[in-house]
């Protein structure tokens, strides 16, 4: 069982925003493999299989900064005690720039509250993200930046990144972490 959380904010109103890309990630692999999302209490869950793999696809609806909360209601024994290959965590990354995919094992949230959520909330910085650039522009406050949409020139970089971000979840899934990382960590991903 590996369980792919996409993080992002729940409501029209943050659907299109640059904080809401891991969101947007786990609904183009839902639609890829025809999955369908139930809510629940605090997250949309959708089951299925990618090869021959079962997955948990997952968006928290606690808001970004407690998505932890969420995670920890799904990540049952089967996924903790086969960390990092059975969580997979999708999220935005603002020190990279725009579109550029970068797939860790482990380490710290990098400031990102999402991921330091998930990590206090399961004990561990033992998982696999995807990140996704979402880049820095001017002095804007970091808070309002995450939560604004894309320029239109962004907008057509991040479509086809998040075909390509999808792309390295099967990779991951199917050949593993480190074939992903070799192939998405690189220039041009």
């Amino acid at each position: 069982m590996i369980l792919i959380v996409g993080l992002g904010n729940p409501g029209r109103k943050f659907s299109k925003t640059r904080h809401n890309v891991g969101f947007m990630v786990v609904d183009k692999l839902a639609d890829k493999y025809d999955l369908n999302f139930d809510t629940l209490d605090e997250y949309m869950i959708s089951k299925g299989r990618i090869d021959d793999k079962e997955i948990i696809l997952m968006k928290p609806l606690t808001y970004m900064n407690l998505s932890g909360r969420a995670v920890r209601k799904i990540a049952d024994d089967r996924i903790l005690k086969n960390l990092p290959d059975s969580l997979i965590v999708i999220h935005d990354d603002i020190d990279l720039p725009v579109g550029r995919i970068k797939i860790k094992k482990n380490g710290s949230s990098g400031g990102h509250k999402g991921v330091q959520s998930i990590i206090d909330h399961l004990g561990t910085k033992d998982f696999i993200r995807v990140k996704i650039g979402i880049g820095k522009e001017g002095e804007i406050e970091v808070s309002d930046y995450v939560l604004s949409p894309f320029s239109k020139e962004q907008k057509t970089i991040i479509k086809q990144k998040i075909l390509h971000a999808v792309d390295s979840i099967v990779t991951i899934l199917i050949e593993g972490v480190d074939k992903a990382m070799n192939l998405y960590n690189k220039e041009g991903y």
